[in-house]
This record gives C-alpha cells, sequence and structure tokens, in this order.
C-alpha cells in the first residue's frame, strides 16, 4: 500500500439518504476536486482558503451530475494531515457511484480500510492508540463505551504512557552512557531515583492491568444469564427487559431449547442477556443440547440471574437449596441474583416468610418480582448496575479497553518486573540495559511509536472504508 497517492471513499454509510459525503485525501485531491467542480460563485477552489466550504455542480463536461457543497481542507490543517475535500452531495446511491466513478477516472484511487485514519497517524496527527479509539468511537453503543472511546481519544492513556517510557527513556541513555566509562567506575544514573521510577511504573502498569477488566465488560457488554428450571418465567423475564416480545412464552416446560440473546442499555451500560434452556433431566436429545449450551453460557456470563417460580418454592424449597449450592460451587466468582418470580400470586405471610428465607442464602443478591406485570424490572436493572465498576468511568480515570495494549503491558511488567529482580541482586548496567530496552519496545507498541507493517495492517483492516 502506498500513502503518496491520493485516495477516495465514501465518508458516511452506504445506502440512500437524504445527503451524503464522499472524502478525497492525498496531494492531488483539491486539484481533482477542482477539475469535477464548478462554483456558482465562479471560484477556484484550488484557489480558497482551508476549511472553507463551496457551493458549486460536480459536472463531467456539459454533464451536470449535482449540486454540491465542497469543503477545502488543506495540510497540515486536516484530520488526515493532507489536502483534503470533502463532497456533500445529494444522497442517490446513483450520484455517489458516479461522483467516485469521476474521482477515480480523474486520479484517484479507492481507499482500502481505515485508510484515512491510518494516514493520520503517518503524519503525525494522532498516535496508535488514539486511531484505534476512532474505531471504538463509531462502534460505541452505550453512554459507557462513548466515554471510554473519547477518554482515549483524548490522548490520556497515550499520555500517560509516553511520560512512562519517557522517564525510562532518560534513564535507559544514563545506564548505556555507563557502559561508555566502565574503566572509569562512575555512575550517572541515581540508583535511589532508579528505583523510585521503577516502583512507579510497576504501580501504574498494575493500575492499568487492573482496569482492563472492567474496560473490556463495559466496551462490549456484561454478559447476564438467566437460568433456572423450566416454565418459572425465563423467557417472560427476558421479554420485560427487553421490551418486546424476543422469546416465545408458553406453559409447555423446556419451550426454550437454545439460548436466546439480544442487548440493552442500562443506565448507559450496555448488558447482554441470555435466555437458556430450562435445567431439568431430560431423555429430549435436542433439549439435552439446550441444557449443556445453558451451562457453557453460565461459564462466560459474568452476572448469572437463578430465577424460580415463588409459587412453588414450598414444595421444592430443598431442591433449590441444592441447585443454588451446586451454582455458588461450582461458579465462585460470578456474581449471583436469585430472583423469586410469580410473587404476585403470593399472599402478604407467604411473601414474608419467602423473603426470611432468601435472606439466609450467603454470597448471593435477591429479589421478588413478577415478570408478567413488570413489577421488579426496574429494581432488577438496579441491582444489575450494582454489579459494574462505574467509579473510575466517573472519576475519568484511565480504563485500558483494548485486548492489544492490555497484552503489550503485559509483557512490559515483566520485563519492569527483571529489571526489579536485577536491582535487588546488584546486575550490572548493561544487564539491567537489556530488560529496559525490551520494556521500552513494549511501551512503544502502543502508541505506535514502534510499529511494522503488519501490526498495522492488523489494526486498521478492521475499521470501515472511508474511516
Amino acid at each position: 500500500m502506498t500513502h503518496t497517492d491520493t485516495i477516495v471513499a465514501m465518508a458516511t454509510p452506504a445506502g440512500a439518504g437524504a445527503i451524503a459525503v464522499i472524502r478525497l485525501s492525498g496531494p492531488e485531491a483539491i486539484a481533482i476536486a477542482a477539475s469535477i467542480f464548478t462554483s456558482v460563485a465562479g471560484k477556484d477552489i484550488s484557489q480558497q482558503k482551508t476549511h472553507t466550504v463551496h457551493l458549486g455542480h460536480i459536472t463531467e463536461g456539459s454533464r451536470i451530475i449535482d449540486e454540491v457543497l465542497a469543503t477545502i481542507f488543506k495540510n497540515p490543517n486536516s484530520y488526515t494531515g493532507e489536502d483534503v475535500v470533502e463532497i456533500s452531495c445529494h444522497g442517490s446511491n446513483y450520484i455517489q457511484q458516479e461522483i467516485i466513478q469521476l474521482c477515480l477516472r480523474n486520479g484517484c484511487r479507492m481507499a482500502q480500510a481505515g485508510e484515512f485514519t491510518l494516514r493520520a497517524f503517518l503524519h503525525g496527527k494522532m498516535d496508535l492508540s488514539q486511531a484505534e479509539a476512532v474505531a471504538d468511537l463509531i462502534a460505541s453503543d452505550s453512554a459507557a463505551s462513548h466515554q471510554l472511546a473519547i477518554q482515549q481519544m483524548r490522548g490520556g492513556f497515550s499520555s500517560e504512557i509516553r511520560h512512562l517510557r519517557e522517564e525510562l527513556l532518560n534513564f535507559a541513555s544514563l545506564i548505556e552512557l555507563e557502559l561508555d566509562f566502565a574503566e572509569e567506575d562512575v555512575e550517572f544514573a541515581n540508583r535511589d531515583d532508579f528505583q523510585k521510577l521503577i516502583s512507579k511504573i510497576t504501580q501504574v502498569l498494575k493500575r492499568l492491568i487492573d482496569s482492563f477488566a472492567t474496560g473490556n465488560v463495559l466496551k462490549n457488554g456484561i454478559p447476564v444469564a438467566i437460568v433456572g428450571e423450566p416454565n418459572v418465567g425465563k423467557s417472560t423475564l427476558l421479554n420485560a427487559l427487553l421490551n418486546e416480545e424476543r422469546a416465545i412464552v408458553s406453559d409447555i416446560a423446556g419451550t426454550t431449547r437454545d439460548t436466546i440473546e439480544d442487548e440493552i442499555n442500562i443506565g448507559g451500560i450496555g448488558f447482554r442477556f441470555i435466555d437458556t434452556a430450562g435445567i431439568r433431566d431430560t431423555v429430549d436429545v435436542i433439549e439435552g443440547l439446550g441444557i449443556k449450551k445453558t451451562f457453557e453460557k453460565i461459564e462466560a456470563a459474568q452476572v448469572v440471574i437463578y430465577l424460580f417460580d415463588a409459587q412453588k418454592f414450598q414444595e421444592s424449597s430443598s431442591k433449590f437449596q441444592v441447585e443454588i449450592e451446586t451454582i455458588k460451587n461450582k461458579y465462585p466468582l460470578k456474581n449471583l441474583v436469585i430472583v423469586a418470580n410469580k410473587v404476585d400470586k403470593l399472599s402478604v405471610g407467604e411473601i414474608e416468610k419467602l423473603n426470611e428465607t432468601l435472606y439466609q442464602v450467603k454470597g448471593a443478591s435477591h429479589l421478588l418480582l413478577a415478570a408478567k406485570t413488570n413489577r421488579g424490572i426496574a429494581e432488577l436493572e438496579n441491582k444489575l448496575l450494582d454489579f459494574v465498576n462505574t467509579g473510575a468511568l466517573r472519576n475519568n480515570e484511565t480504563i485500558v479497553t483494548n485486548s492489544r495494549h492490555y497484552d503489550a503491558m503485559l509483557k512490559a511488567l515483566e520485563e519492569i518486573n527483571k529489571v526489579q529482580a536485577g536491582i535487588d541482586s546488584g546486575l550490572s548496567g548493561d544487564l539491567l540495559a537489556i530488560d529496559i530496552r525490551q520494556a521500552l519496545y513494549y511501551f512503544g507498541e502502543i502508541t505506535g511509536e514502534i510499529s511494522n507493517d503488519e501490526l498495522l495492517g492488523n489494526i486498521f483492516a478492521n475499521f470501515c472504508i472511508g474511516k
């Protein structure tokens, strides 16, 4: 892939709409746009100032294709750092393709996935972690994932990493300088200050690594498995949470034979609910496969809602206790919510007795509701939000959401631990320098100060065309 030519692509989604935006970027972007654009004011847009908008027509010879607005961005003050022209045309698919084909005939080539943002990175408009945040921002579908992407795009995470790298690089330079004066036995790098820096880097890396667990679920949504015996109202609860008839509901036990998944937004946090097959002994092969998949979904879930029929609690309380203990013992790290459904069918006394029993269950939250009438649904939503650690998000702390960054930090921490072990054992400067260089390498991988074509290709291949 060459990045010295001029590229073109749709910057808006495919399909018909009121308007569409076609973006050109590269050394000939303004010249190519000027060759197909006729200003209604008779202006030559190649001679106009940056960040100006011009009304005119896209023409091919005497044929008028569309009336458009052409916006000029001159380098280096553009998204890509190159000359950029954005053509806002009417949203007809035919018009969009006619303008793009005209640009191609006049010297452009089609942009590849993420190539505009890749050029922004190559021209120093953003570092690699900020470029990756652009894709996260486009994909954000909740307030939490949006806020995380905005924080990373603004450079909070990369500036923290870059600052640590600069401090470590400074000490690495001093230690390597000592190697040039090995015979004189001089010490340029103060070992006490160096020890403080290593401790500081270790603490920061551990904090950022720990934040990945929170960041990952906030970015991708929190998986919640709804489990229980057949016909206790799992599908009814899913429909109540989604506020639509997503799952089939019937009085026949075993109606749900496979998992049904859907996502909703609660308080700005994405939750992915999984309605599972009812857990029971069965000879039905298909239902048995569904129950097997239920346990797989519990394994993958962060929160487990165990639902049971409050009307049948008294007659099967011992079985209920066994099932709850089984789930707690098998999945001790899962957040468990015990939910009694159909409580609208109980008397006040029965509800009080049920509450007393549930309060005795340790290591789990409990709730009473009636999914069919939406009673208790709001309380369940609030209970789910309690499981989400949004404190760091509210305080604008740096939260890691990218698995590539997470992996690089784990490797950097491993090298820093080697440096610490070397300091403790009085290792010579030349051996310390090897581990320091490796830690610097992993820091540089995060921000893109150290990169290669394969890494960039993998990252930007996940972008949409036109971004």
